[in-house]
């Protein structure tokens, strides 16, 4: 019995899974979906161990994947279909459940910081440290909607945890402190949905429900970096057929995810184009250079060859550069310089000379370049095991972290008909929820109406739309919020905010069409007319994007004489009961006496300079200050407050329907009334 050591898969979360007898519910299905081959695990968690009962392993009989990323759906069906039964012959019994990987061709990575203020008097607990990483992720995915406007398109996959911060400082874990202030640094990866939707498809295909996903350099991370290693500047490459999948790990966690799409497929053509081999040949030729030092082949024309293993190399080596190259450029913008060490694993990375190149680029010693195989896992106990080298070790990881997840129980929801599954943590709310939909964030808040710019005496002013509804959520047609406790079948509804009316004002939303004076005790407005577009308007006129507006107002001594065409010279002015020159200012409320005109106010009809007209069943002169008189100058006189409706406005002039702009004359039937 081959024993091996695994690295880092909280056994203390996995107590519930020490039994005597295994048994279906302990048994975990591992599937390794790769581009050259589909690998599949049966292990569990026994006796402080993660114990793999079987393997299997078969290749794909086309090229049904390239670069990670599957592209003959049934194709790979049937090479899953074939490793799934070959397990369940194994064991007996039918496979329900399984664990997945995706190799990340379209790998987006966001990082970003949260802060918040807590109360110093209470504990830090899992529940707030939860709200943080939720608002993180909802943010990374505002910026990455930001950056590439495609964000229904990308999917969660996973996230890490960089830094935790307490009170500014550094700290290893923040449950259980207490302080004033907390922050968390994440590091989110994201997938095209392309890429997830294509493997739940298979395994739909095959009767597989996925009960745990995750990144396959995050899987293999697990198992090939210990945590207690990851204080090291170190670089993990995976490298498969079709893509490179990078992780950096520093100062104990990982910091940065990458990936190359060049990989062993770029070998196994170079020597198909060399040799004259199809890629099947070309591809066992390229898995046996490191075996052999003689290799014998036949190329499709029938000549046989026998040929030196590094003489091969020496034809494909600038591939193997080139693959090299790829690798050690990422690595150095993931990490902004050469790591401290690179660890190898995948089947790519049993290519001879490898090692030796990424060394020299990256101008590090060979020996700080090794790659990683299964020997190395630690609290591993393989009953069975097909693969054994570095490409065993991302399969086993994703093992490990399906293992360690199943201390988290899944559950499953609906939101607006989209099927999801998320972590059982203490409570799940909507706002979960919402991290793993397509759903926007910014659907959540109600966006304004539109706006309008015009000008006010020359001022230009922005008038802004009204705020729309906020949105509405429901959970089991019971309305709800984002805070709302969320359970396993549950069926979320939201309906997205809707946007408020545009901008319409009337000219007395911008305008204090209600300032007045008293001029020898009589009421009179300070704006006594209103031009907009060079047109004389009334207060309710509704106001209109780029319109200009002119309003013509007695601000002084001076503008008083003007509007009542009295001779400054002739006349004594007073404001407040002070004496007033003629630039003396006028403000709201401010009472003005005229004293050689008092009695001119005051006289009859006969004279020129007034109106008498019966407002409401009663006399009420009005000063003549214009040729003509229009109904809305009446306002001047009255106390009438037409911004506080009371009901329907009612105006009429001589027993009939007036407008604001009618002319009224000497002795005129005029009602202003609510209805």
């Amino acid at each position: 019995m081959q024993k091996y050591v695994i690295w880092n898969v909280s056994l203390e979360r996995m107590s519930f899974m020490e039994k005597n007898n295994l048994n279906r519910e302990s048994m975990i299905f591992a599937l390794d979906i790769g581009t050259r081959s589909v690998v599949g695990l049966l292990g569990a968690y026994k006796d402080q161990k993660i114990t793999i009962h079987h393997s299997a392993m078969e290749f794909h009989q086309t090229r049904a994947m390239y670069d990670g990323q599957i592209h003959d759906i049934e194709g790979v069906v049937q090479v899953a279909r074939n490793v799934k039964e070959q397990l369940e012959d194994k064991i007996g019994y039918q496979l329900k459940e399984v664990a997945i990987a995706a190799a990340g061709r379209a790998l987006k990575t966001c990082r970003v910081e949260v802060e918040k203020e807590i109360d110093e008097g209470k504990a830090i607990d899992k529940h707030l440290i939860n709200s943080l990483e939720i608002e993180a992720l909802q943010m990374a995915q505002m910026m990455l909607e930001e950056e590439s406007n495609e964000l229904t398109n990308y999917f969660c996959i996973g996230h890490t945890i960089v830094n935790n911060y307490l009170n500014d400082g550094l700290i290893t874990n923040l449950l259980g402190h207490r302080g004033k202030k907390v922050k968390i640094d994440v590091l989110a990866t994201f997938l095209p949905h392309l890429v997830v939707d294509s493997l739940y498809t298979v395994m739909a295909k095959i009767g597989l429900e996925v009960s745990y996903m995750t990144l396959e350099p995050i899987a293999a991370i697990e198992v090939a970096v210990p945590q207690n290693v990851r204080l090291l500047n170190i670089a993990l490459v995976d490298i498969g057929a079709g893509t490179s999948d990078i992780a950096i790990t520093k100062d104990g966690t990982v910091v940065a995810y990458g990936m190359t799409s060049t990989a062993g497929d770029e070998i196994t053509e170079a020597i198909a184009k060399a040799y004259l081999l199809d890629f099947d040949s070309a591809e066992k030729l390229k898995c046996n250079l490191y075996k052999d030092d003689i290799q014998q082949f036949t190329d499709i024309i029938g000549i046989t060859h026998e040929i030196k293993s590094k003489d091969i190399l020496s034809t494909i080596k600038h591939s193997i550069k080139a693959i090299a190259e790829d690798i050690c450029n990422n690595i150095v913008i993931q990490n902004g310089k050469a790591p401290s060490v690179v660890f190898l694993i995948g089947g790519g990375s049993l290519l001879p000379g490898l090692p030796e190149i990424i060394a020299e680029k990256l101008e590090i010693p060979l020996e700080r370049v090794t790659v990683r195989g299964v020997k190395m896992i630690q609290n591993l106990e393989a009953n069975e095991l097909i693969i054994e080298g570095p490409e065993g070790i991302t399969p086993i990881g994703i093992l490990a972290k399906a293992i360690d997840s199943k201390s988290k129980d899944f559950v499953e929801i609906t939101v607006n008909d989209e099927k999801i599954k998320l972590f059982q943590s203490k409570q799940l709310k909507v706002s979960d929820a919402l991290v793993l939909t397509g759903f926007s964030p910014r659907e959540l808040i109600p966006k304004r109406g539109k706006s309008i710019q015009i000008i006010i005496n020359g001022q230009e002013k922005l008038i802004s739309g009204e705020y729309g509804e906020v949105a509405e959520i429901f959970i089991n047609n019971k309305k709800a919020n984002l805070d709302a406790i969320i359970s396993n079948d549950d069926k979320i509804r939201i309906v997205s905010a809707k946007e408020g009316k545009d901008a319409s004002p009337l000219i007395n939303d911008v305008i204090d069409v209600t300032k007045a004076i008293k001029v020898n005790g009589k009421k009179m407005r300070k704006i006594y007319e209103i031009w907009v577009n060079d047109q004389l308007v009334d207060e309710l006129y509704h106001i209109k994007n780029s319109d200009s507006i002119i309003t013509k107002e007695i601000n002084s001594i001076a503008d008083l004489c003007e509007y009542l065409k009295l001779d400054i010279e002739k006349n004594k002015f007073s404001i407040n009961g002070t004496c007033a020159l003629a630039n003396e200012k006028i403000t709201s409320n401010d009472a003005i006496i005229i004293d050689e005109i008092t009695d001119e106010i005051k006289q009859s009809d006969n004279n020129d300079n007034v109106l008498e007209v019966i407002y409401n069943g009663s006399p009420l002169q009005i000063i003549k200050d214009k040729k003509t008189m229009i109904f809305v100058d009446i306002f001047n006189y009255i106390d009438f407050d037409r911004n506080k409706i009371k009901g329907k406005l009612v105006i009429m002039l001589n027993g009939e329907s007036a407008i604001y702009t009618a002319p009224i004359n000497n002795g005129d039937e005029i009602i202003v009334r609510w209805e």
